[in-house]
């Protein structure tokens, strides 16, 4: 059993707002793109790392610094479903029962205690599971005006992170499925196999950068946990 890795990074970054897509947005001295790889690298035992770029991606070799491991594919699709399984397709020397880790391009700050419990309570499972947090706040349903149609419940409600991690007979199986242009996350795919892919508690340091605000959150969080060492 080996462990793969896929960094779809192919998207645009339209919502950033800024002429260069935000995995290309520099924080604390590198792009965001390369903070990603470098935690995957340092937090899984991995055989190979994948990165999924625009075939006309042309900043990833003038910024981008790799290891022997990391492998660049243009094979970018128009949906973040559609780079992975592009992906998939032209991963060699794996079977099914290996693991393929796939991460936010734009997740800059996963924790090594996240990603480790990734790794340990999944290591019998037969499906995977992704890293995610109890939803806290309280949940309101809005009309095209923004008035309050009604609250929603919020027991049994996860926000979703990455990494993301699931054998590769089942993700592969899951994204040849129709309707990949819909599935925002590789556990949407795997629940139109009728599989349960689990949960597993991560840290709310893990962001996600999609604004420029969230830039600055990513930013303060480095500081904090160079603090904390």
């Amino acid at each position: 059993m080996a462990y793969h890795a896929i960094i779809p990074a192919a998207g645009s970054g339209s919502r950033f707002g800024t002429e260069l897509p935000k995995q290309y947005a520099m924080l604390h001295g590198k792009p965001v793109l390369q903070h990603a790889l470098d935690r995957l690298q340092q937090q899984f035992p991995l055989d190979r790392l994948y990165v999924v770029l625009a075939a006309d991606d042309e900043l990833f070799d003038a910024m981008i610094s790799m290891t022997a491991i990391v492998t660049p594919l243009r094979c970018g699709g128009a949906t973040r479903g559609a780079s992975v399984h592009n992906a998939l397709l032209r991963m060699t020397d794996v079977v099914d029962d290996d693991w393929i880790v796939v991460h936010d391009a734009v997740r800059p700050c996963v924790d090594a205690d996240s990603s480790l419990r990734l790794q340990r309570e999944l290591a019998t499972d037969g499906v995977g599971g992704f890293l995610a947090l109890p939803v806290t706040d309280t949940l309101k349903r809005v009309d095209a005006d923004a008035r309050v149609v009604r609250t929603e419940p919020r027991e049994g409600l996860w926000r979703a992170q990455t990494p993301q991690m699931f054998r590769h007979g089942v993700l592969r199986r899951a994204l040849a499925l129709p309707g990949q242009d819909a599935w925002t996350d590789e556990a949407q795919a795997v629940e139109a196999l009728g599989l349960k892919a689990r949960a597993i508690p991560g840290h709310a340091f893990n962001v996600k950068v999609t604004f420029p605000d969230d830039l600055a959150m990513a930013s303060a969080i480095m500081v904090a946990s160079a603090s904390r060492r």
